[in-house]
Formats: C-alpha cells, structure tokens, sequence
C-alpha cells in the first residue's frame, strides 16, 4: 500500500472505530470474557442467520455444550435436534464434526493459526479468519456480505459489491487494515456492523454514518449500481420448506419416526420423498428398521 493511500485511509478508520465504541450492539459474542469456542459457535450459527434467531440458539448450545469435548461426547443426532429451527441443519453436523475434530487434534481447543482452523471439518474461508480475528485479535482480512458492501461503497464508490472474489475481496479488505493486529480485528467487526446497521443494502442510512463526507459513492452522487443482481429464492413450496417440516416431525419424535406419519407432513409425494432422499444424503436423516426414520445415530 502507498504511502498517499495510508493517509487517505487512517481518517476513515479511526471514524468507523470510534461509531463502533458508541453504537455497537452488545453481544454475547463480543464480550471479553467469550471463548475461541464460542466466537466459532456463533459465527457457524450467524451464517445466513439473522441476529436475533441466533440469540436464543447459542444461549441454549453452550449450556450444554460449553467446551467442544462436551458436545463431541454426544451423537451426533442430539445437536441435530437441538439446532431447532435455526435453519441450513447440516451446520449442526460440521458443528458436530468440528468439536470432535478439536477434541482429536487440539485436545479439545481452538487453535489460533488460520491454516489449522481451515484443516477443521465445516470451517471455511470466512469461518477461519473470523474466529483467528475476532477470537484472538490477528491482523486478517473477514470478508462478509456487509464488509463487500461497506467497501464496495466507501473505497471504491459503488452502490453494490457485485459479484464476489475471494482473491480481490480479501486484498480490499487487507489493504484497509492498520498495521497493529487488536486494532485491525476491531475494525474488521466494525466494518460488519456499519453495513449490518448503517450501510444496509436496501435503504443506507447514510445521514448516520461516520464516514458520510468520506464515501467515495456519496462523493459521485450515489450512483445507482448497474451490475448483476442476485435474487433472494422463495421458500414457500420449495424443497427447503418440504425438509424443513420433515426434520421438525423428526427432532420432536422420541423414537424413530414411521412413513406415514412423514407422508402427512407434506401432501406432494414426489417432492417429499426427493426431500427426504436428500436429508439421507446428506447424513441429517437415517433410515432405519423397514419405513422408519431417525436422527442419526438416534435409533438404539
């Protein structure tokens, strides 16, 4: 990074730090006193997962499973039936195989080396950077929805972020980043949390945000953006839906489930049994004695 472009930059960031000591949400999360273990807990739950859904969630996991030897020590069934309703059920199962992983590998700790992180089952690219960020305060690039956005409009003068690129999203965000690691892991929860309050993609409260006279995009008279835009996919009718109310028969059963009481659940029988031919497929759902269904590894 050139010397004119740090200069440029420092004004941003110190103003973006300083809206985030005043208007950060508090969370459990964030808290001092969070482990590594419940940093990656969260951000496993908050993938495409609002807040306030995750909230009561992540209280009720890390009563029971506080340590990921705790949670390891169960079937892997029982963390299906406790991710609830939470939604995209097969981050139960990497949360699952990621506890036993910590336990076999790192005796039962998160380790703090982005490599090591990523080697985890379930962990990815965006998974990996945020726990070695938020969890141990290193200097590494966290590239979300939000963070795109904010750069997209407050660097590069674009109402949108477009479509993504690893390689050149984390360059954007790294070279944004000060060089003092606790400080470059402050600013990279509060870029997520200025786009997640502030510079939200539908209606920008721009008259809110701390960088307002420094956006590149409001400088160009906030510019309507011109690129490919991605459309949310309904639920109602979906597959999405048809597995969403088999797995629901299926954690409020004690004992394995019959066909016949999953054939009620839905009334389209080639759409149910593609759903439940899928939820087999990806380990969420075990077939058992003829016609009965279970949560795996909860059938005795």
């Amino acid at each position: 990074m050139s010397a004119a472009r740090r200069v440029t930059i420092r004004p941003m960031n110190t103003e973006i730090l300083d809206w985030y000591a005043e208007s950060a949400r508090v969370l459990p999360w964030r808290e001092p006193t969070a482990t590594p273990w419940q940093v990656l807990v969260s951000e496993v739950m908050l993938q495409q997962t609002p807040v306030a859904r995750v909230l009561p969630a992540y209280d009720a996991w890390l009563r029971r499973w506080p340590t990921p030897a705790a949670l390891a020590a169960v079937p892997v069934g029982e963390a299906v039936r406790m991710w609830g309703r939470l939604g995209y059920p097969r981050r139960a199962l990497r949360l699952h195989g990621c506890a036993v992983a910590l336990v076999a590998r790192h005796g039962g700790e998160v380790p703090d080396d982005v490599d090591a992180l990523l080697a985890l089952p379930g962990i990815g690219a965006y998974t990996a950077r945020a726990v070695a960020a938020f969890a141990y305060g290193q200097r590494v690039p966290v590239v979300d929805t939000n963070v795109r956005r904010v750069v997209a409009r407050a660097v590069e003068g674009s109402g949108e972020a477009g479509s993504p690129s690893t390689t050149r999203d984390l360059a954007a965000v790294e070279a944004l980043l000060p060089d003092d690691a606790p400080t470059a892991a402050r600013l990279s929860i509060a870029l997520m949390e200025l786009g997640a309050l502030v510079c939200t993609a539908r209606s920008p409260r721009c008259p809110e945000c701390p960088v307002r006279t420094r956006c590149a995009w409001r400088l160009a008279g906030s510019p309507a953006y011109q690129g490919p835009v991605r459309r949310a996919q309904g639920f109602a009718g979906t597959d999405r839906q048809v597995r969403g109310l088999l797995m629901a028969a299926l954690r409020d059963a004690d004992a394995p489930v019959p066909q016949h009481v999953l054939d009620a659940v839905w009334p389209e029988a080639v759409q149910r049994s593609r759903a439940l031919d899928g939820l087999v497929a990806d380990g969420l759902v075990d077939p058992v004695r003829s016609g009965e269904y279970a949560l795996p590894g909860l059938h005795g």
